[in-house]
């Protein structure tokens, strides 16, 4: 059981393809990179050397010419020799920094930027053999050297097959002059190359999307690592429990102040009370605006007795109230008759102290649904 629940068969989520990336684990391919460095470089080197060769054939012209004056100062040669060495030092920088753009520019096109030193941060884990013998024998480690050893075929093969149909027109050009037989020789080694950059570039039009399926594929979750990064995403369930009541005790405290605009409170006497408020006008239902239990219960009724708010004892009433609304909303339904007896008592006693009517005598025991008195269901739990 414990081995299924660790079978890596789910697609990676994006927080951890987020984290990965940020650690510098994206996907990348050798072979564009190799497309990229030799077919630069082999540009470069057939557009750059003209001009170089051209440089190099002037400098070494004036640095072959001799004369008297050149013999009396004899400090001039050390400027010739630096004047020839910055022309092959720029022509080198020149090269290596289209090579290095070139290098970039195919790493960023396959696995995008990251800005990330961890990968070359010194990790000690990688010196463990047995963790780099299991690496050889990968899912990627296979298909990676699958696949060069199918390149090297390829390009042994293309090889052999070049050398073959070119090697007598090499031959022959010891008989033609030397401008021709180099010009020759050039455009040989030219279709040459550009024959293993066609082949390169075949092999890394698969390897880019092979990479990023591999990457995805070693990026798979477990279900247990799913629950985990859930837990850690939303937090703990215990926690989240805590802090949501702590939130409801906040707000609870807070709705106090909004007890002088209650019809009336109910009470358990001491360990419950709630606010209710009704607008005809602007309510579809009666609105518990204030509730608490303990000190806040005894805060919320002195709050109602200095503003003249009616404050009536219903045990069962309250306790549903405080269970089952919510501050801010409709009363449920099921309280609905309730809490309009209490209600209706409510408006009579008001208009008896207006002198409008004749005060009413008893106090209604307005009927609670047992299934939302949470005493009541206590009650029932321990019989059973």
């Amino acid at each position: 059981m414990e081995q299924g629940s660790q079978d890596r068969n789910l697609p990676a989520s994006e927080r951890k393809l987020r984290k990965a990336r940020e650690d510098g684990q994206v996907s990348r391919s050798q072979d564009l990179s190799h497309l990229a460095i030799l077919g630069t470089g082999a540009l470069a080197v057939l557009s750059l050397s003209p001009i170089l060769f051209e440089q190099l054939k002037v400098a070494l012209a004036q640095q072959l010419s001799f004369d008297a004056e050149t013999m009396r100062s004899t400090g001039t040669m050390m400027q010739r020799l630096g004047d020839v060495s910055l022309i092959g030092t720029a022509g080198c920088v020149a090269f290596a920094a289209l090579i290095g753009a070139a290098a970039v520019l195919a790493a960023v096109a396959s696995g995008g930027w990251v800005a990330s030193l961890k990968p070359v941060m010194p990790d000690f884990s990688r010196l463990n053999p047995l963790t780099g013998f299991t690496n050889l024998f990968s899912k990627k480690r296979l298909i990676d050297n699958a696949k060069m050893a199918l390149m090297s075929a390829i390009l042994f093969a293309i090889a052999v097959g070049f050398l073959r149909s070119g090697m007598q027109e090499v031959a022959a050009m010891l008989l033609q002059p030397s401008p021709a037989a180099i010009q020759h020789l050039t455009q040989w080694i030219t279709s040459g190359l550009g024959l293993m950059l066609l082949v390169i570039l075949l092999a890394a039009l698969v390897d880019v999307p092979l990479q990023s399926f591999l990457h995805k594929d070693q990026m798979k979750m477990s279900h247990q690592e799913v629950k985990e990064e859930g837990k850690e995403s939303d937090g703990n369930p215990e926690l989240k429990g805590r802090m949501r009541q702590r939130q409801r005790e906040l707000s609870q405290q807070s709705s106090v102040g909004a007890v002088p605009k209650a019809d009336f409170v109910v009470m358990n006497p001491t360990h419950f009370a709630v606010a209710i408020r009704y607008d005809e006008a602007t309510m579809g239902a009666p609105r518990v605006i204030s509730k608490g239990a303990d000190l806040l219960a005894m805060k919320i009724r002195d709050v109602a007795k200095q503003h003249s708010i009616p404050v009536l004892e219903s045990p069962m009433l309250a306790r549903a109230l405080y269970a089952n609304a919510e501050l801010d909303q409709d009363i449920p339904s099921a309280l609905y008759t309730a809490v309009a007896q209490v209600l209706a008592y409510v408006y009579r006693l008001r208009a008896a102290m207006r002198g409008d009517g004749v005060m009413p005598t008893e106090v209604p025991q307005p009927f609670v649904p047992p299934e939302l008195d949470p005493y009541s269901k206590t009650l029932k739990a321990a019989a059973v």
